[in-house]
């Protein structure tokens, strides 16, 4: 991409040019490839020093005039393959034309207009003027003006076409250095590999810089995805950003949650239905997985998928193939499968939950994501970014987080992830109403008070320790199962436990979810 205006003002070509007018009064003009005038456009008063294009290009007539001489003498030089070109311009003036070429290929010209010739100066004087006049400029200015125009006499003539492809060869020069500049950037931005973005997702952290790094390196890839994260972590972003960037982009991408439906429904809806095949069936119904039919499908939640559909999935994923309810005959489909879920699929298939062969098939690559108490130095960006999206969607100024709103927001530990601090930043945004600030009052009660000594309610301080610190451990293990939607390998891992363990004190707790969930 050419920025003909850094090229104008660079200190070399401004040079070239200064040496051009003081020795022959000719102003230098750029053309793109297409042969239009650049630098300058039409209506824009710009002041030359060359008088007769001072009067004439500042005219609307004139602009015209001159910027259809540029285009077809940039059609010229282009199509004729020559070092440069001598032209007359419709009023009487010459100019030279020198290609500009970056790698072989025509990117523009470099025009020096306004000169006569050495021989029958007096008969071009005569049309200058004449043709001035037509155009209806005064006699006064128009005479004066033919005064200044200077002709190149035959020994000036080398001399004068050297500078004018100098100034050629310098925007050549920068454009080369400008793209080895940027191609250094990219190689070093590549090396340090810290990116506040990727498509939608936001994050500078280690843990983010490693998920950007994979996603970089599956773009080319076919391989059927498992995504793996807690809910709110940002799922579906990374299912878009893999189809985005892959070959299939400018192909569907269809999103279905398996937990959404029962066996039946889920059934129909992935895979059709024909007319007649259950009451209620009135006319064929294509499934999901013919509509993505070249493109990606999402399974978002498949650890919630029955094992009679966990058949079915697998069969697709092998081969290819399906058959809607009510069918005969399978079809065939070429789809990209990317799954997700939020539980401990390996974790499933040990108790038989899950298929251990649709597992193995669906977690070619996986992607482990990050929760955002994992990665609490990005909490900023986020903030940041929520409060400008806000700021956008409601057309008002961006409001700003007091010192102490801050720190109440890093401290918390975002059991529902982004989307949790998403939500919030938003009731943040309408409850503050026209204030600019956001203070920590304003804060959701849940994010007040955690971490204060008492947000733990129930725990004696009296009697034997012994009791006290056990009716502590079960706060902490229930507050924690909960925390982490009844993960006990991640509660396990932060509590600094064994799982075995962690299992062995929720039963001696009796922790189960069916009995927390009526707590």
């Amino acid at each position: 991409m050419f920025n003909w205006k850094e090229f104008e003002h660079l200190h070399v070509v401004r040079k070239l040019k200064e040496i051009l007018i003081h020795w022959w009064n000719v102003e230098v003009f750029f053309s793109d490839d297409r042969g239009l005038l650049r630098t300058i456009e039409k209506g824009e008063e710009k002041e030359f020093a060359n008088a007769v294009c001072n009067l004439v290009i500042n005219t609307e007539r004139g602009f015209e005039s001159f910027a259809d001489f540029i285009t077809e003498t940039t059609k010229k030089i282009k199509n004729s393959g020559a070092d440069f070109t001598v032209d007359d311009w419709e009023i009487g003036l010459k100019a030279s034309i020198y290609p500009i070429y970056i790698h072989d290929e025509f990117m523009g010209s470099v025009v020096a207009v306004g000169y006569f010739h050495e021989t029958d100066l007096e008969k071009q004087r005569t049309y200058l003027k004449k043709r001035l006049i037509e155009m209806g400029l005064g006699v006064e200015d128009v005479e004066e003006a033919i005064q200044t125009i200077k002709c190149i006499k035959k020994n000036e003539v080398d001399y004068f076409h050297e500078l004018v492809g100098l100034v050629a060869e310098e925007i050549v020069t920068l454009h080369n250095e400008i793209s080895v500049r940027e191609e250094r950037i990219s190689e070093l931005n590549k090396e340090l590999g810290t990116r506040y973005k990727y498509d939608t997702m936001i994050g500078k952290s280690k843990p983010m810089q490693d998920l950007y790094s994979l996603l970089d390196k599956i773009r080319e890839s076919e391989s059927t995805v498992l995504i793996q994260g807690d809910n709110g972590t940002g799922k579906e972003l990374i299912a878009r950003a893999i189809h985005y960037n892959s070959h299939r982009k400018d192909r569907v991408f269809v999103t279905q949650n398996c937990s959404a439906f029962n066996d039946n429904l889920l059934d129909s809806e992935l895979f059709g239905h024909m007319k007649g095949s259950f009451t209620g069936a009135t006319r064929d119904k294509k499934g999901l997985f013919e509509v993505a039919n070249g493109g990606t499908f999402f399974l978002d939640e498949i650890g919630d998928m029955s094992q009679a559909m966990q058949v079915k999935i697998l069969r697709v994923l092998q081969e290819g193939t399906f058959i809607p309810v009510g069918a005969t005959e399978p079809r065939k489909v070429d789809v990209r499968v990317i799954a997700a879920t939020n539980k401990d699929l390996k974790e499933m298939v040990e108790r038989g939950e899950f298929r251990e062969d649709l597992y193995y098939r669906i977690n070619v690559i996986n992607i482990s994501v990050p929760a955002l108490r994992d990665r609490k130095e990005d909490i900023p960006l986020l903030i940041d970014y929520f409060l400008e999206k806000s700021a956008k969607e409601k057309n008002t100024k961006k409001k700003v987080l007091v010192k102490r709103a801050y720190e109440k927001l890093l401290d918390y530990n975002w059991p529902g992830n982004v989307r949790e601090l998403e939500n919030e930043i938003e009731r943040l945004s309408v409850l503050s109403g026209t204030d600019t600030k956001i203070t920590a009052d304003m804060l959701s009660p849940r994010i007040k008070t955690f971490g204060d000594a008492k947000s733990i309610q129930g725990v004696r301080v009296q009697g034997k320790l012994k009791d006290s610190l056990e009716e502590l451990e079960r706060e902490m293990i229930k507050e924690g199962l909960r925390r982490n939607s009844w993960n006990k390998s991640k509660l396990a891992k932060e509590l600094g436990i064994s799982r075995a363990g962690l299992i062995m004190k929720v039963e001696k707790f009796g922790l189960d979810k069916r009995k927390a969930n009526k707590d």
